[in-house]
């Protein structure tokens, strides 16, 4: 017979080998739950103006996949029509290389490098590279035919969701009844108390993130508009919206910009005002919108996000990147609570040392 003490933490340990095996398959169940989790709010809300739980349930699942289809149907076209104006530039593109920044890197780096501004001498240099491209975009498009069973299979999971998300919508209250039931009388108070304030901390911060990655992609969008991009609306908001990922947003921003800079324009000033617009973003999230918006809800420090967000991918891969941080926040919550309640008033950390004996000598301080 285990224990008492140690069935806990073995019930964990076998829930996240549990989850590390079953990954692949995660995600729809996952995102289902999230989005029934948002919902339920709006299924309260209808059935206080009289409709009935299975109506109610309907109507706030057309109204989470109705808002999630306008924004494809939105974002698809543009993010098409973007994609085209890229890569009818890659000529450009390829040109500036040849023509600005190779002969800048032959002029300011020890290596010997050949004339770049000459066609001839640009086009003898990447001959004998054409080939091994040749030879990865073969590789490249045979994976994606041997994925594509991979591909079929993560499409059929996805059309899930809407079924998996009505069910636990429908269903929300009488699981909740059931976990409630099956805590451990002695521990119920504790339990409950810990998993309100869990609600309430993910609440709050999916609430921040959101008002975060709209102020950042309105940021963004404005500084590129102004700098002249002709994708700065579509570069701007999915950089917003990248950045419930920290840093993705950035990253990922920051180079699709200083591409479509590169293309536009050829030149360095509007790649260095691309860089602090940016920069600005950056500085304004970090400092003012994060900490005013979202606040100190998770309580991690830079460091321990960035160690979170590696480690959840290292483990769970982009299912771990997505819950790092959601996770990490609950985890902090039950942290805190074992560190204020528990550490702080148990013995080893209250108790006093035995008093000295009368006849051995004080001891000095120190």
């Amino acid at each position: 017979m285990i224990p008492l003490k140690w069935q806990f933490p073995l019930l964990l340990l076998l829930l996240a080998v549990a989850v590390w095996l079953l990954s692949p398959i995660l995600f729809p169940f996952i995102f289902s739950l999230v989005l029934a989790w948002m919902g339920v709010p709006l299924v309260r809300r209808f059935e206080r103006w009289g409709l009935k739980h299975d109506n109610a349930v309907l109507l706030a699942l057309a109204v989470l996949f109705g808002g999630l289809i306008l924004g494809l149907l939105i974002l698809i076209p543009l993010l098409w029509m973007q994609l085209s104006s890229l890569v009818d530039g890659v000529p450009r593109f390829l040109i500036w290389i040849r023509e600005t920044a190779l002969p800048w890197l032959a002029l300011h780096l020890p290596i010997d490098v050949m004339n770049f501004s000459d066609r001839e001498h640009f086009e003898a240099w990447i001959e004998p590279y054409k080939k091994e491209i040749g030879n990865a975009a073969a590789s490249l498009i045979g994976t994606i035919t041997r994925s594509s069973g991979a591909v079929l299979a993560f499409v059929s999971n996805m059309l899930l969701v809407p079924l998996i998300t009505f069910y636990f919508l429908r269903d929300w209250n009488a699981i909740l009844s059931k976990l409630h039931q099956s805590i451990p009388r002695p521990y119920e108070a504790t339990v409950v108390r810990l998993s309100r304030e869990s609600n309430s901390v993910l609440g709050g911060f999916i609430d921040g993130q959101f008002r975060v990655m709209l102020c950042l992609g309105a940021l963004y969008a404005g500084g590129l508009w102004l700098v002249g991009i002709e994708s700065a609306m579509l570069i701007g908001f999915l950089s917003g919206a990248l950045n419930f990922v920290p840093y993705m947003g950035f990253v990922v921003g920051i180079v699709l910009a200083a591409i479509a800079s590169i293309i536009q324009f050829g030149d360095i000033q509007h790649l260095i005002w691309v860089v602090v617009v940016y920069g600005i973003g950056q500085f304004t999230e970090s400092f003012i919108l994060t900490p005013r918006i979202v606040g100190d809800r998770i309580g991690l420090n830079p460091v321990m996000v960035i160690f979170v967000l590696m480690a959840g991918g290292l483990l769970f891969g982009f299912l771990g990147v997505l819950l790092a941080l959601p996770v990490s926040a609950v985890l902090n919550v039950v942290f805190k609570y074992l560190y204020e309640e528990r550490y702080l008033k148990s013995r080893m950390y209250v108790a006093l040392p035995p008093a000295p004996n009368a006849d051995s000598p004080p001891r000095p301080d120190v």
